[in-house]
């Protein structure tokens, strides 16, 4: 168990956040197949000063969903303050999480995100207002660096650890590197022989085995999986075996993998509606039948998905055809 400020994690693995993922309906699949920590998708600090509708849907908490964090982004001390407040209020959020990390040209080029990294100072100053105004803990989420020309979590993780924040989340890749190449755990290895807050591990979890290497590897203290749970969230149930040196049990059947995404969607029609579910289903349906053989023919149909009725029917299809 490890804690965030006053908030209990209770197991080693949580879900990253991610744009057009986190959703309600994903993050209550994750959570019951063993995330200890789920993030909504990150929502913009202006947006939501200024009322912005949708922004306020990507905080709408799931059921029995604790604990539950709240991921922000802007470059502005005071907007960040008044939005974590905000979010904080909405969601009803343990957690406030700081996005310093994402890497995609057009946060950072508005000076959000990752570019937060090429100026520490505002940064600092970032963190301590929201810090000083947040009711929950604040959490940052940092990338190796800006390129290899500028590697400074280290120095990022110090400043947010001295301006509040209860904890840290290093992605081992650089900007410059996007998703490419490797992720470098020894990075994230200084940043925890550099601070007394809990640091969080992320990048290349895509195996169960790489959970638990990544933690035995960095001694970090808890372990973030992203891209890796895309259409598989069995990789917390299956990591948290093999973190615990249990045996790993292999991938359901594929009728159980498709009665999941489906529950999937049903959680997250119920929270935001049936349209936007189905527009989005045709991503995360994809990704359930990833290595699946002959699954083509499927993937075409799943492409045009546009009503729950449309998600009934390709399953049964899938479960007929490709038993």
């Amino acid at each position: 168990m490890v804690k965030i400020g006053n908030v209990e994690i209770k197991d080693k693995l949580i879900l990253a956040p991610m744009a057009g993922v986190t959703d309600g309906g994903f993050r209550a699949v994750c959570r019951e197949l063993g995330a200890a920590l789920t993030y909504t998708e990150m929502v913009s600090a202006k947006a939501l000063v200024y009322q912005d509708a949708k922004s306020k849907t990507l905080l709408v908490r799931g059921t029995d969903e604790y604990p539950l964090a709240a991921q922000i982004f802007g470059s502005e001390p005071e907007t960040m303050a008044e939005a974590a407040v905000k979010a904080q209020s909405i969601s009803g959020c343990e957690i406030i999480d700081l996005n310093m990390g994402c890497p995609t040209g057009k946060i950072v080029r508005n000076g959000d995100g990752c570019a937060l990294m090429r100026d520490p100072e505002l940064a600092g100053r970032i963190i301590r207002a929201v810090a000083d105004a947040s009711p929950v803990p604040v959490t940052v989420k940092i990338r190796k660096g800006w390129d290899n020309g500028n590697v400074n979590a280290v120095e990022l993780a110090q400043i947010a650890e001295e301006n509040g924040a209860a904890a840290v989340a290093v992605h081992g890749r650089t900007r410059s590197q996007l998703y490419a190449g490797n992720a470098d755990w020894n990075i994230i290895t200084a940043v925890k022989k550099a601070v007394n807050i809990p640091v969080i591990a992320n990048g290349d979890i895509f195996e169960p085995t790489d959970a638990e290497r990544i933690l035995r590897v960095t001694g970090a203290d808890l372990a973030m999986v992203g891209r890796g749970s895309m259409g598989n969230p069995w990789i917390f149930s299956r990591g948290l075996a093999a973190i615990n040196g249990e045996f790993v049990p292999g991938l359901p059947p594929l009728s159980h993998r498709c009665d999941v995404a489906v529950h999937q969607f049903e959680v997250s029609a119920a929270m935001k509606g049936e349209h936007v579910t189905c527009l989005e289903a045709r991503k995360h349906y994809s990704w359930y039948l990833r290595g699946v053989p002959y699954a083509s023919y499927f993937k075409a149909q799943i492409a045009k998905i546009n009503t729950m009725d449309d998600i009934y029917r390709i399953t049964r299809g899938i479960k007929e055809e490709l038993k």
